[in-house]
């Protein structure tokens, strides 16, 4: 696959785009992009564009839009992965992971067991560092739209916010994802901290409609669990082919 970037603007045939600052270093500083040379640019609206680099100067980097192409790699499932935050890279890694598994939205989580504490500033500061994963990972995923990344929210608000078809990843849980009936629409999956979920929580979840839900006889990571979940949502009901 082609050098794929994604922009925040309105894309066209046959026009001439100023790149964002950071998307111009990475073509031409990064990946050491030269006039003329081709990439992919798509803004999640739907669909990619062909492009090639028109200009290159150190007080802008300008490209020629070129052919739409009308592609669809998006899944045809609606997933939110709802994750309590974890530690470090490990959240990278899940929010990375999600996005490339074709996850809809991501809401990072706030629990009583969250190793994580911030305070709102710092925590902004790791949003705007997992919007830059999510793009990334979207970039080089192929896909052609952004999944919705939400402010770091407590789990107890988050809970009774969540729709459609619910599900809570719980140590012990005996009921499998392959023992329940296809969901008709969205999906809402709660993935837990290092520290587990409270009692509180987990009451709390069955309360909200939430179903518990085992990945089998092995305890998982926080950074694994929702990440093999969503995996095996896809192959079950989604567009995996195994």
């Amino acid at each position: 696959m082609p050098n794929r970037v994604y922009v925040e603007a309105a894309l066209r045939e046959g026009v001439t785009v100023a790149l964002p600052e950071a998307v111009a270093h990475h073509l031409t500083s990064v990946l050491r992009m030269r006039a003329g040379e081709a990439f992919v640019i798509f803004n999640g609206e739907g669909g990619e564009f062909d492009a090639t680099l028109d200009a290159i100067s150190k007080k802008s980097v300008t490209a020629r839009i070129a052919a739409h192409r009308d592609v669809d790699r998006e899944s045809p499932l609606s997933v939110t992965l709802a994750q309590c935050v974890s530690k470090g890279e490990r959240m990278d890694y899940t929010v990375q992971k999600a996005a490339e598994l074709g996850a809809t939205e991501i809401v990072p989580l706030t629990s009583t067991n969250s190793v994580v504490k911030l305070d709102a500033e710092r925590w902004e500061k790791k949003l705007e560092h997992w919007r830059g994963v999510v793009v990334s990972a979207a970039e080089q995923s192929g896909r052609t739209r952004i999944p919705k990344l939400y402010p770091v929210t407590p789990i107890a608000q988050w809970l009774g916010q969540a729709q459609g078809a619910k599900i809570i990843l719980a140590i012990g849980a005996t009921q499998s994802l392959r023992s329940m009936k296809k969901p008709d629409g969205p999906i809402a999956l709660l993935a837990g901290p290092e520290g587990d979920f409270s009692a509180d929580e987990l009451r709390a979840a069955r309360s909200a409609g939430f179903e518990s839900i085992g990945m089998g006889p092995r305890i998982l990571r926080t950074e694994t669990a929702g990440i093999a979940a969503l995996a095996a949502i896809q192959a079950l009901w989604g567009d995996w082919e195994v």
